[in-house]
């Protein structure tokens, strides 16, 4: 029997939360894998410094999909937040800084606790910061201003960057420092990529940007077209250098 795992959610912005697919919410896809007829939802901000406005966007959001039971877990959660955290249905890593919300999550052990809920069928959904926390690696700028990689959760098998249309030049250098093998994966403004249990990649709204390094050092791009069409001009060309 396999692991009862749902499907991860990456948005390059909040955009999506609130975009139509047709005639219904887009995230009424998110509710239908919700088992519970009482769903409960955490909202991680800690990559924003856990902002009330965004928690707030989170909410509303999720009262157009009928789930009622939110809470924002900060970055030091109590006992309380923690004990919810534990039943949560549905998570969303906030947007924000990267490595800011990374460290939190270090601190806190929240980052353990995410792989636990992902592993105990909750679906994961994350937005800019929180989609790249969701990836292989996340960066920063050193004092010399080098791009330094650093693990992040690892659940879906891509370093992945946002918003970052049309070069795509930072995707292009993480992949060229991350290890052999690795798949960069750009989501532009306003889009967004559903990744299945079975980890195949479906892109939202608009075409994403796969970079893969080849044996000889060479990064070849590509991209990945929504099933029923949508917005490729955002995705621009992707880059082929540092």
């Amino acid at each position: 029997m396999g692991l009862p795992v749902k499907s991860i959610y990456l948005l390059a912005d909040s955009q999506l939360l609130f975009w139509q697919e047709g005639d219904r919410p887009f995230l009424q896809r998110v509710r239908e894998e919700l088992e519970a007829a009482s769903p409960k939802a955490a909202y991680v901000g800690a990559s924003n410094g856990d902002l009330p406005e965004f928690f707030e966007l989170f909410r509303g959001a999720m009262e157009a999909i009928e789930v009622r039971d939110c809470r924002m877990i900060p970055a030091e959660p109590q006992p309380a937040d923690l004990e919810f955290f534990d039943q949560a249905d549905l998570v969303l890593l906030a947007g924000g800084d990267v490595r800011l919300g990374w460290r939190a999550f270090k601190k806190s052990g929240l980052h353990q606790k995410l792989t636990e809920r992902y592993y105990d069928g909750a679906v994961l959904i994350g937005v800019s910061a929180g989609a790249v926390q969701l990836g292989l690696h996340g960066w920063y700028d050193d004092d010399a201003g080098e791009l330094r990689l650093f693990d992040c959760l690892k659940l879906v098998p891509a370093v992945i960057d946002v918003h970052e249309e049309p070069d795509w030049q930072r995707l292009a250098r993480l992949v060229a420092q991350a290890e052999e093998g690795v798949q960069g994966l750009g989501i532009p403004s306003g889009g967004g990529a559903v990744v299945h249990p079975d980890l195949s990649v479906e892109p939202v709204r608009r075409a994403l940007v796969e970079l893969r390094r080849q044996e000889d050092g060479e990064l070849r791009p590509s991209l990945i077209f929504p099933p029923q069409g949508g917005e490729v001009d955002a995705a621009g060309d992707a880059a082929t250098g540092p």
